[in-house]
């Protein structure tokens, strides 16, 4: 595995807001940058001239910063009227999918990782679009989890496509598994940590934001005029509004400073304050400005939300109050300002815990993230000296998925299929009866007959965990075995893994969880099926099929004999499962099957599966042995 990934971190925000999602993608793509990763950040922008250059790039093929660094693409200008609401992203206008759509078909990307990837936004297009691993960043609890409940199901396919998921606070973890069940790892944001000047003697400066809702703003300006007069004590309201109201800056005797200019002049405030106060009410909190203060070496007084509890560690890191209640939240700033032992104490715990939350650990943490899921991609299956000696064998179609009426589904006798394969010009078959070996052992004992190479498989229905077929099995594995279960079996008798129609809703199929906890256990996996109604399955496949370097598999899942060979697998011949797989590692899909002849595929499966329609087969067939006989 190389020791650097080619990378696109996509976030949802306009590149030019100082966003909370916009700082975590930053930060973590120039640490990235700085460890030699090639990275790119797809954001939709403000900027007419960032989009016009990015496009410029794009259409050149200058995806990644030739020095090293990290390179930012507007992947569209956002329109006036694109629908937006405080802690929900824009809808992308057109142009931004059709960009995005073109940067990720065109950049030889490793790993996508999107963040907040809810629809309709930037990163939920390009989670549509990637063709390579994904990684999807939660933030915060969003009013966006809620809204999306009335379409759950399509959304959990549509998130079936991350192979890593991560939360940024324990209570974001709890909504997402609770709305959509998953494995969600924690990757907290980061924060500046420089190195925290002495502060001269003075008044305790206490320090606010208003990035949370008015009523907290209220809540903290009540709790300071309850604190005693003779108190010393000053206050700096940090604000994105360069004129905000007149009446704050009166309000407490001239003690408020008012402090606007965005994230660098917070950097300022935090280097000079000694508390900082989050006082949401019970709204959403966001909680990033309290991670930047313990970044800084502020001690925080919070209310009791579960973000804030966490981030202090219940207490360990700063003080606590209950939502709404200003009496207890001036009581705990007149005891940081009086008790000189506590306010010590809390600050050595605060210092304790910087080194933690610097980018340069959260990148640690989303790096070693990366690695393990990139670690699932396959190694190459064919060494030169075994391509070598594949190149010397005659090419044959190959069909991998069908059936015989030792299925229960299947009309079709082992003699037709074996005529059937022999007039479509197949060298091979693998026969998978569904929870059943006997078709497959009585096709290869009388495989010699008509020239045809016979794969003895099994189409095995799991627990609960969708069908896996084995290739080259010597025994009946039975039904009703775990997915690993089924694959240690597999793997016991020498056989291969191979997946079929892995993402086809109508079929019983291991979900993209199941799938991802055995990829490294998958041999191959069918990525056409021209039984499959939907084109998109076959395309889902193909694509994950591509994303771990597995081997990709065809067949045409027949359940009647004209639908052998329908599609085909052109490869090299073959003996034993080591040259099978290789050989299909360099294989080559044959034919495309229509809307109109899978209906008529399947009126036929439908009619020989009727008794009276089965006899009648088996009647045809023995007339065109016997006729044959006489020949």
């Amino acid at each position: 595995m190389s020791d650097s990934f080619a990378i696109a971190q996509v976030t949802p925000h306009p590149w030019e807001d100082d966003h909370e999602v916009n700082a975590f993608v930053g930060s973590v793509s120039d640490e990235l940058a700085r460890r030699g990763h090639r990275v790119v950040v797809l954001a939709p922008s403000r900027s007419p001239d960032l989009v016009r250059e990015s496009r410029r790039r794009i259409r050149a093929g200058d995806l990644f910063d030739g020095d090293g660094g990290v390179s930012v693409l507007g992947v569209g200008e956002l329109l006036p009227l694109s629908p937006t609401r405080r802690g929900t992203a824009p809808a992308p206008p057109l142009d931004v999918a059709r960009t995005i759509e073109e940067v990720l078909t065109q950049a030889p990307l490793d790993l996508v990782h999107v963040h907040e990837p809810f629809a309709p936004s930037a990163a939920s297009v390009a989670l549509r679009h990637s063709r390579a691993l994904n990684v999807g960043s939660f933030h915060a609890p969003t009013e966006r989890v809620v809204s999306t409940q009335v379409a759950r199901r399509f959304v959990e396919r549509f998130f079936g496509r991350l192979d890593a998921r991560t939360a940024s606070f324990e209570a974001t973890r709890d909504l997402m598994e609770h709305a959509f069940p998953a494995t969600y790892r924690l990757l907290r944001p980061g924060a500046a940590t420089p190195e925290r000047p002495v502060r001269p003697p003075g008044p305790m400066r206490i320090a606010f934001g208003d990035h949370e809702e008015r009523q907290a703003l209220r809540l903290f300006l009540r709790a300071l005029r309850r604190l005693p007069d003779d108190l010393d004590w000053q206050a700096v309201l940090l604000t994105a509004d360069e004129t905000p109201p007149a009446a704050i800056r009166s309000a407490l005797r001239g003690r408020i400073e008012i402090a606007s200019g965005g994230r660098g002049r917070e950097e300022q405030v935090l280097a000079g304050v000694d508390l900082v106060v989050a006082a949401s009410v019970g709204q959403l909190p966001a909680p990033g400005l309290v991670v930047r203060a313990l970044g800084a070496g502020v001690v925080p007084v919070a209310a009791r939300l579960a973000p804030y509890e966490e981030i202090l560690e219940d207490g360990e890191l700063g003080l606590l109050f209950e939502p709404g209640d200003v009496d207890t939240l001036a009581a705990q700033l007149q005891r940081l300002v009086e008790d000189v032992a506590l306010r010590e104490r809390l600050a050595a715990h605060v210092e304790a815990a910087r080194p933690g939350l610097a980018w340069s650990a959260v990148t640690d943490q989303a790096e070693a993230l990366y690695r393990e899921v990139a670690a699932r991609r396959h190694p190459p299956r064919t060494s030169e000296p075994t391509r070598a000696r594949l190149e010397a064998r005659p090419l044959i179609d190959v069909d991998l998925h069908m059936h015989t009426d030792h299925s229960h589904d299947c009309a079709t006798p082992v003699e037709a299929l074996l005529a059937a394969a022999r007039d479509q010009g197949l060298g091979a078959i693998a026969v998978t009866d569904h929870n059943e070996i006997s078709g497959a052992l009585a096709a290869r004992e009388k495989a010699a007959e008509y020239g045809v190479k016979v794969i003895v498989g099994e189409e095995v229905k799991t627990a609960h965990q969708g069908e896996v077929i084995g290739l080259f099995l010597q025994e009946r594995i039975p039904r009703g075995l775990t997915l690993q279960e089924t694959i240690a079996e597999i793997r016991r008798q020498g056989g291969l893994v191979y997946v079929p129609h892995p993402f086809d809703r109508m079929h019983a199929v291991p979900d993209y969880e199941h799938l991802l906890a055995v990829v490294e256990d998958v041999d191959a996996i069918e990525v056409f099926n021209p039984r499959i109604a939907i084109p998109a399955y076959n395309e889902e496949a193909v694509r994950f099929a591509a994303k771990y370097l597995i081997v990709g598999g065809a067949g045409s899942d027949s359940h009647v004999a004209q639908g052998l060979g329908s599609v085909r697998i052109r490869m090299r011949d073959f003996d034993g499962p080591e040259d099978f797989l290789a050989s299909l590692a360099d294989a080559d899909i044959i034919g495309r099957p229509s809307s109109l002849y899978y209906a008529q595929v399947q009126a036929l499966k439908f009619l020989q599966t009727r008794p009276a329609a089965r006899r009648a087969a088996r009647r045809r067939q023995a007339r065109r042995e016997t006729s044959a006989r006489n020949r």
